[in-house]
């Protein structure tokens, strides 16, 4: 018998980070004197790894020059923090959510492309982090659609693709778990619009945390 498991995404799904995302991405970019994207831009990109996020945001740039940007925006995250600049409040109804799942037997895991620190201090400060078996980031992974976060998740949690549920606000989300071969529900309260997570091959999506826990169901 498998573990049952529930992955989520972090920024979009489980939290709303998007003023320090952008106001990050801003002085990052201010920093490298380059204007910086628009807002809807820098949501679109959201949940990729930084470098693979900026080669989107500046497609004709380097690598090297994306490499230096991503660090560009490390640094900003971490001075916005110790300015206690960064905004990351939980979405309505998801403490619940995550409790009653947890309570209800469910083994619960992140696949983020958030830093193993930033997502350490993200939980910590809502006082979730305890309720994660498994907790994935993009400093040990490739950057979303690539299975790599969830297939280790699931390995992590001694669960199979058909216990598995994964649950995210982009389509970078429903393809990664289309990949690792597990249902896929998406968030309409994110940073990818739910017509966007349908034509990426949702299996549902949710549009508040009520509705997704009648999505996730039982296995």
């Amino acid at each position: 018998m498998s573990n049952r498991l529930v992955v989520f995404d972090c920024d979009g799904t489980l939290v709303d980070s998007q003023h320090s995302i952008c106001t990050a991405m801003v002085r990052a970019f201010e920093d490298v004197q380059l204007p910086p994207p628009e807002r809807l831009a820098i949501l679109s990109a959201v949940g990729l790894s930084l470098p693979v996020a900026m080669a989107r945001l500046l497609p004709d740039a380097e690598a090297d020059f994306h490499d230096h940007l991503a660090e560009r925006y490390k640094l900003a995250f971490q001075a916005m923090r110790r300015e206690q600049g960064v905004q990351e409040p939980l979405y309505p109804g998801i403490a619940d959510l995550v409790a009653e799942l947890d309570a209800a037997g469910w083994l619960l895991g992140v696949a983020t492309g958030k830093s193993d620190r930033g997502l350490n201090l993200c939980l910590t400060h809502h006082g979730i982090i305890d309720r994660f078996v498994t907790l994935q980031t993009a400093d040990r992974h490739p950057s979303k659609p690539h299975p790599s976060m969830l297939l280790t998740a699931m390995a992590e949690a001694g669960a199979a693709p058909d216990t598995t549920v994964m649950i995210g606000d982009t389509s970078f989300d429903i393809a990664m778990g289309l990949a690792a071969g597990v249902r896929s529900i998406g968030v309409a309260w994110g940073y990818h619009l739910p017509g966007e997570l349908v034509a990426a091959g949702a299996h549902s999506v949710a549009m508040d945390s009520a509705e997704l826990r009648g999505h996730i169901g039982a296995p």
